[in-house]
């Protein structure tokens, strides 16, 4: 299926579902969803980080620290969590994402989604969408920590990251 007809349940302000449509139209109306965000961690706790490919529909080619997506319609977000991290890091019998927290990610141009972080441990062999992750790497967080400043990554994705930061500090 292409991704552009998967249908979204629209939400509104406080994350209640307002309608369906296809993801597509969505984006080009800049209808407000719902999208997980999964920070994926080795045994050695190394981040998941990869260059999403140029045919994505959103954030082509940009750097992500997080697998996960669109949660679909009907589908809860913990449900959403679990497929996105197998299908993004390519393995099956993933331990099921630890939600965090929850929040509206609103860039003011159009881009609106609810969005809930989780975070796994992902012992197993990797082997990412090739049609999603154009290259891929564990990284030291500290290494994660030194290329913010240097590479290109998805907004969402950093404000996700600026979130966690506060949240595993306490703030």
């Amino acid at each position: 299926m292409n991704p552009a007809d998967e249908i979204l349940d629209i939400v509104d302000e406080h994350d209640r579902v307002v309608a369906r449509c296809p993801r597509g139209e969505a984006y080009a109306r800049g209808l407000r969803h719902r999208c997980v965000f999964i920070q994926a961690r080795d045994a050695a706790g190394r981040l998941f980080v990869h260059r999403r490919t140029a045919t994505k529909l959103v954030f082509p080619a940009l750097y992500d620290m997080f697998v996960g997506g669109v949660v679909g319609a009907g589908e809860s977000y913990d449900e959403a969590a679990l497929r996105e991290a197998e299908e993004e890091l390519g393995v099956t019998g993933l331990p099921r994402p630890a939600f965090l927290f929850k929040f509206l990610y609103d860039d003011g141009a159009g881009h609106s989604w609810w969005s809930a972080v989780y975070e796994v441990r992902c012992e197993l062999p990797v082997r990412p969408q090739v049609e999603e992750v154009q290259r891929h790497a564990f990284l030291p967080e500290e290494e994660v920590e030194g290329r913010l400043g240097e590479w290109e990554w998805v907004p969402d994705g950093l404000a996700a990251y600026e979130r966690l930061r506060a949240f595993r500090a306490g703030r």
